[in-house]
């Protein structure tokens, strides 16, 4: 059995609080979006010689990160502790970047999660689904429904957005990610806490036009600070005809969106990841 995790972008990103356990509250819009890995169970051989009940190959994007730590393997024994599972291969195939603040490990663990109780009929529910996923990762428990989400906590406590998908049918986005690493520790450091004079989830209400001058990712600041060519890719988004664009969570990917379908997104961000389709 397959599934596709996706991807997802942040539409605004507020840091509110910091918090006794170490986390901050944040407010932002999680917004699913159609660049996906791939992910596939089978069942193992019972004379396999694996000393693992989850094996897991990776392939595509380089994970610089044992198979065994991958949250799709964390998945799996997550999910083992009280389920009886059978040992399985597991494929994944990396598309999604990492390091770019659009949640690509995230979705991987959760949507290992969905395809487990899907095709062991497990029969978990999406909100014992999501208390699971909120153990792999904060951002984590969108990704078992994938539907835009207002989020509060640290990320896993969710509301519907209430939009924008409305706003959005029509529009394209294109996706840069430039090979640069973003310390998400460090920019979190460099944070000043505070509640936005509107919140994201209001802002994304509103007509998308409105959106340059309302809707904020507080991590630009201080990434930009020190990364400067990333916010020259931003203007650069806006130079090709973007209504809106932003960082995605804490970078190092940017996203714009646009009326009409992008053209020169590849030529103009040579050397980067990109990605255009349509919302």
């Amino acid at each position: 059995m397959i599934t596709f995790p996706c991807a997802k972008i942040n539409l605004g990103l507020n840091v509110i609080a910091a918090r006794e356990d170490g986390y901050h509250d944040i407010e932002t819009v999680f917004y699913p979006i159609p660049l996906t890995d791939a992910l596939e169970i089978k069942y193992m051989d019972e004379h396999f010689p694996s000393e693992y009940p989850c094996d897991l190959k990776i392939t595509g994007n380089a994970v610089d990160c044992d198979e065994q730590h991958n949250l799709v393997t964390k998945a799996y024994k997550l999910l083992a502790a009280d389920y009886e599972l059978p040992r399985i291969h597991a494929h994944l195939v990396k598309r999604i970047p990492m390091q770019a603040g659009l949640g690509g490990g995230s979705s991987d663990g959760a949507y290992m999660i969905r395809l487990l109780d899907e095709r062991f009929r497990l029969n978990i529910g999406i909100a014992e689904m999501e208390r699971y996923a909120a153990k792999l990762g904060s951002d984590c428990p969108f990704f078992i429904t994938a539907e835009p989400s207002f989020a509060v906590g640290r990320g896993e406590v969710l509301e519907p957005a209430d939009g924008p998908k409305g706003n959005l049918d029509g529009y394209f986005i294109a996706i840069v990610k430039p090979d640069v690493a973003v310390s998400t520790g460090a920019a979190y450091q460099q944070i000043v806490c505070r509640k936005p004079a509107k919140c994201c989830r209001e802002v994304v209400r509103q007509p998308i036009d409105t959106w340059k001058d309302d809707l904020s990712n507080d991590f630009e600041g201080p990434v930009f600070k020190a990364h400067p060519e990333l916010a020259d890719i931003k203007q650069r988004l806006y130079d090709l005809g973007a209504v809106y664009a932003q960082m995605s969570g804490s970078g190092s990917a940017l996203f714009g969106i646009f009326r009409e379908e992008p053209t020169g997104v590849d030529k103009a961000f040579s050397g980067c990841f990109t990605f255009t389709a349509a919302l």
